[in-house]
């Protein structure tokens, strides 16, 4: 263990240096194998920065006929949400960002969420996921707790992630929260996303405090076009 042979060398003795030998194992171990460095940018760091294809992501969450199976569509805010979700497929694909399909299921629910209810599946008017680009299943509100998307990124070698989808305030910006504690840099692209009336709170309401609540302390707020003229001008 104290020395190793080259080929066309003689002995190489280890730099490391000794252990006492009264030193727990813990102190030997922290020796050689040094902490586990953060994955992802700094919080809070929402400054402009370069990324490389392929460093970063599009989620797609929960676009899916579900919710045009649902009661309430009829009084979704953007019920053309397919059209705006598809200009971001279309400028991931063509900058190489690794693009991943989320749907939300409710297994045994015997609603629009269940698998065996046929609906979950992507809105129809959608163009269909590429090979390479995955579709998660999900049961929980973010995109994260019940897949693995996480492994995916950090094998991907992801830092920034743009999410879209429905609803606005509930599935996608708690995918962003939860991204944004993971260390990623979240962008959320509010034209893509949509909702529905809570109470007595309508759509452009609920929109209006996601983005106050969430710009620049867990994402940059960003729409379709802005992305699309940042991609024209690179």
């Amino acid at each position: 263990m104290g020395r190793t042979t080259d080929r066309g060398r003689g002995p190489r003795h280890s730099r490391t240096a000794p252990t006492p030998p009264d030193a727990p194992a813990e102190a030997t171990r922290d020796r050689i194998v040094p902490p586990l460095a953060r994955i992802g940018p700094a919080p809070g760091a929402f400054r402009p920065v370069t990324i490389d294809a392929m460093n970063r992501a599009l989620i797609v969450i929960d676009v899916q006929e579900s919710f045009r199976a649902h009661p309430l569509w009829g009084r979704i805010s953007d019920p053309k949400i397919a059209e705006q979700v598809g200009r971001l497929v279309a400028l991931a694909r063509a900058a190489g960002d690794l693009i991943v399909w989320v749907l939300h299921t409710e297994p045994g629910s015997a609603g629009a969420f269940d698998p065996e209810s046929g609906h979950v599946r992507l809105l129809e008017e959608l163009e269909r996921p590429l090979p390479g680009e995955p579709v998660l299943h999900k049961t929980s509100h973010n995109a994260f707790t019940t897949t693995n998307l996480q492994q995916l990124l950090t094998e991907a070698g992801v830092r920034e992630l743009r999410v879209c989808g429905i609803r606005t305030e509930q599935c996608v910006e708690t995918t962003t929260r939860v991204g944004s504690d993971l260390g990623y840099r979240m962008v959320f692209v509010t034209d893509a996303t949509a909702t529905h009336p809570i109470g007595d709170l309508g759509p452009a309401a609920i929109i209006e405090r996601t983005e106050a609540v969430l710009r620049d302390r867990f994402a940059r707020i960003a729409t379709v076009a802005e992305l699309e003229a940042e991609a024209a001008g690179a």
